[in-house]
């Protein structure tokens, strides 16, 4: 490690199975259980004298891993209205999403990136992962809502081999999230734990569309 060089930190979220004092498995109907973990991580340009291995290639090109991303939005089942020019999920609406014309993207992996945000938004209903923060956030729950839908856009962004745009209303949150953050210390744990949720639920029920369908 180079000298003076100062690493960030990151968070490793993991599941374990519960167990009885017999060791036997949990039966009070929730049998898995979350742990975190922190870590510091440094950049490979921070260290000297290592080597990595030939980087990451993905093995699609960036037009059929695209084409990857309608497929999945498609199996996992939400509906995409038209939204004008803007993008956004209605609870009242719980089974779409809105979202302007593919054409007002400037690139089309902004659609993708704008769509798995508010696709993550859309995992919030009852039916789903019923995501009730109101009880602990109070009026800050949209804030922290907010937090978990571009969390979780990340995370599916990165399954699905794609990168994520940032988005020009970012700036107007941040300040929002950092009141939230200094408020409650594990809030970001929360919001981590709860987009790490939504986007598993995606995956899967993508999957299993895609497995019938096979």
């Amino acid at each position: 490690m180079r000298k003076g060089e100062k690493g960030s930190p990151v968070v490793y979220w993991g599941t374990y199975e519960k167990r009885d004092a017999e060791g036997n498995a949990d039966d009070d109907g929730h049998t898995r259980g979350m742990f975190a973990k922190g870590y510091t991580v440094f950049n490979i340009e921070q260290v000297d004298g290592c080597k990595l291995p030939k980087r990451f290639e993905p093995k699609l090109s960036v037009h059929e891993r695209m084409a990857e991303a309608d497929s999945f939005f498609a199996r996992v089942g939400v509906q995409v209205r038209d939204g004008g020019n803007r993008a956004f999920y209605r609870p009242d609406v719980p089974e779409a999403v809105y979202m302007p014309a593919f054409e007002q993207f400037p690139e089309r992996v902004d659609y993708y990136s704008v769509l798995a945000h508010e696709t993550t938004h859309w995992t919030s209903h009852a039916s789903r992962c019923d995501r009730q923060l109101g009880k602990r956030f109070g009026d800050d729950a949209y804030a922290v809502e907010e937090l978990i839908a571009e969390l979780g856009s990340a995370y599916t962004m990165a399954r699905l081999e794609l990168e994520l745009t940032p988005r020009a209303d970012h700036a107007r949150y941040i300040h929002s999230w950092l009141r939230v953050l200094k408020g409650d210390k594990r809030a970001v744990f929360t919001a981590a734990s709860k987009a790490q949720q939504a986007a598993d639920y995606l995956l899967t029920r993508s999957a299993r569309v895609a497995e019938v369908a096979a």
